[in-house]
Formats: C-alpha cells, structure tokens, sequence
C-alpha cells in the first residue's frame, strides 16, 4: 500500500515562502519512491511579500499562502485545518523563510516564537501518533518550538551557532551536520537536513532532502 506523506508548504519563493528547489526535490523523491503525497498549507496571508530580484519587501502587497503554495502544488493543495493525522502516515516540511515567518515567527522572535495553530496540532498529532516527521533547512525550528520543551527532540540546522542557540533555548537539542547527511532522533522518530541553511549548490541540497525522504518513509 502506498505510503501517504503530508507536505507542508509555506507559500512559493525562498524569501516570503517555500523554498522551491527543496519544496520540488521533496516531490520528485517522494514520487519516485511511489508515496501518495498531499500537499497543504494555512489559509493565512504571507507575513509580507519579498521581491526576489532585489531582496525588498514590496510594500502594500498582500499574498495569502494557501493561494501562494497551490503553485507549487499544481493546484492540488489542502487547507491544513482540514488534515488530521488519520489521513498520513508521515509529514514532512520543506524549508524557505515562509516556514519561519508563515508557519511560525522564528524568524522574527527566535526561541519565543509562536508556531501557526493548525501547524502545531498537526505537528503533535502525528508525533502522539508515532508516526514520522520530516522537517527541512530552517523548518526543524517548528520541531524544535513544538516538541522541544516536551520530548526534547534533536534536530540540525546544520552549524549557525546563532540559530542552533536559538532552537536549543526551545527546549531541543542541536546536532551538528553536513549538507549532505540527515540527523534522526529514532526516539521521536524526527529527521532533519541542512539544505539551503549550508548548500552552495542545488545537488548539495538534493542529497541531504533525499537521505531525509528515504528515512522518513523507512520509520513509516
């Protein structure tokens, strides 16, 4: 039976939403490994919009990244309040500044952050369930934030020591790694990748997304 793999996206860009190239590698290894994959996202606006040919926020522009995230998908998207943890047997969250500004505001306040309500109840019931996790460049910071303080999870974001204090204040543990390799707390049955946190080139990230698929659909 093919294994059904939820995909959290956070909008579509690097720099306001998903990360594109981790987002598609994500895909494509979850495809070849023929897993049922269902992509959703938060019905919530962007916290703003970047202009990714000059790296500015464009002022006055508003994108919901329900809307945002259905290009990545190809329209085949679900609202993540709609998905419980009956409807997967893993999850796993592509990185981009959307999963720290979107999903949560890691990006703004750090440890004290706050996680979307639909993200953290998805995040826990899958983990109560014992079912895997999959969380990608900066995403291990909702791990870190949700489970953090409960479980103790360990998670990488590869080794800025600024963002690792960050995620360790949560309440988890950060492990050092290679853009290329994966760290797997088998306890809580979580796996992390550096991507684009390290990578200096789409093949770097490419190796460590598909360790990570590889693993997460091996613990399901």
């Amino acid at each position: 039976m093919s294994r059904r793999v939820g995909v959290v996206l956070s909008g579509c860009g690097v720099y306001d939403g998903a990360e594109i190239y981790e987002s598609v590698i994500t895909l494509l290894a979850l495809d070849r490994a023929d897993a049922t994959v269902i992509c959703m996202a938060p019905r919530v606006d962007q916290m703003h919009v970047i202009n990714h040919a000059t790296g500015e926020v464009v002022e006055g522009e508003v994108r919901n990244v329900f809307v945002e995230a259905a290009r990545l998908a190809r329209g085949q998207i679900r609202d993540i309040a709609e998905v419980k943890h009956g409807d997967l047997d893993a999850l796993i969250f592509p990185g981009g500044f959307g999963a720290a500004k979107n999903l949560c505001d890691f990006a703004v306040k750090g440890g004290d952050c706050s996680v979307h309500p639909e993200v953290e109840r998805l995040i826990r019931e899958v983990h109560d369930a014992k079912k895997p996790l999959g969380f990608i460049c900066i995403a291990p910071a909702l791990a870190a934030r949700v489970l953090g303080k409960s479980v103790g999870v360990s998670v990488t974001i590869g080794n800025d020591a600024d963002t690792a204090k960050a995620i360790e204040s949560c309440g988890a543990k950060h492990v050092e790694c290679p853009v290329q390799e994966i760290a797997v707390d088998v306890a809580n049955k979580v796996v992390t990748t550096p991507a684009y946190m390290l990578a200096g080139r789409i093949s770097e990230a490419a190796a460590g997304i598909e360790a990570l698929v590889e693993r997460v659909l091996s613990l399901s």
